[in-house]
């Protein structure tokens, strides 16, 4: 088959419209991550001792925005890609998909300003004032409306999303709150309870990089006070099952990464529904 045929033919499945995109694409902003705010103990203990402490500064970083037309304000999504950055379907496919629905969207650039290629061998845990500093940025913008915003992650970027909408976690440091959360193929902690906000948590049932167990373990630990956690699990499916430029397969460090259009396709179905309900008016 013809190669610009093939991607056309994606682009249909995906539910992703090329022509007369709305969207003032891939426009690259600057931001910082949300500052690690001081404890009280730290502040008294300062005071006590005649300490002068610095103000707490967060990381410089990029992002690429994308909004429909018009003035808003719009509910918004703070995307975070993977232990590999930036790829195809994260900084452009998923975008395209959530400006048609509706929404602003802000893809967090994690690696560049860091001068780090790639995390899939190690752990970033500044991610989750990544993602709060994304936060910020969106709620000063008039064509946001900052009561409306999710957080969406992939990966490691999904094991961000997770940590970052945990009770007790990083989240009550912060001004602004999401209102929900997706996470596509988080490694899930069992041990983690609780959650902030109503989560989608989509995974392959093959998948052993990001596996299913303690996903389905911190479900079973959830309390009756929780938001709930909605876990969609897609049988006989491997890791970026959602991403068509992984439609050949590939090992990475042990790990399948392969497309599977009909759960991706199934997933997007749940997405859109899933940000409907928890994002509308």
């Amino acid at each position: 088959m013809n190669t610009t045929r093939l991607f056309l033919g994606l682009v249909a499945v995906l539910g992703v419209t090329l022509a007369g995109n709305p969207a003032d694409a891939d426009e690259l902003v600057h931001f910082e991550s949300a500052p690690v705010k001081l404890s009280p103990f730290r502040i008294r203990k300062a005071s006590e001792q005649g300490e002068n402490l610095p103000q707490p500064q967060g990381t410089p970083l990029l992002g690429y925005l994308s909004r429909p037309q018009g003035s808003g304000p719009f509910p918004a999504i703070v995307v975070m890609h993977g232990c590999e950055g930036m790829r195809f379907s994260v900084k452009d496919l998923w975008p395209k998909r959530l400006v048609s629905w509706g929404y602003v969207v802000l893809v967090v650039d994690s690696f560049t300003t860091r001068n780090i290629n790639d995390t899939c061998q190690s752990y970033l845990p500044d991610r989750v004032f990544d993602a709060y500093g994304a936060l910020n940025f969106l709620s000063k913008q008039s064509f946001v409306d900052a009561q409306r915003v999710a957080l969406m992650g992939f990966s490691a970027g999904a094991t961000a999303t997770l940590e970052g909408t945990k009770i007790e976690g990083n989240e009550q440091l912060m001004d602004h709150k999401f209102k929900a959360a997706v996470a596509y193929y988080p490694a899930c902690a069992g041990s983690q309870g609780d959650a902030t906000v109503p989560i989608l948590i989509l995974t392959g049932e093959r998948d052993n990089w990001s596996p299913t167990g303690p996903c389905r373990k911190r479900l079973a630990n959830l309390s009756d006070d929780s938001p709930p956690i909605e876990l969609n699990i897609y049988k006989g499916t491997y890791h970026d099952f959602d991403a068509p430029e992984f439609t050949a397969g590939r090992r990475v460090f042990g790990h399948i990464e392969k497309y599977n259009p009909d759960a991706a396709e199934k997933s997007i179905r749940s997405v859109h529904t899933f940000l409907q309900k928890y994002l509308s008016n």
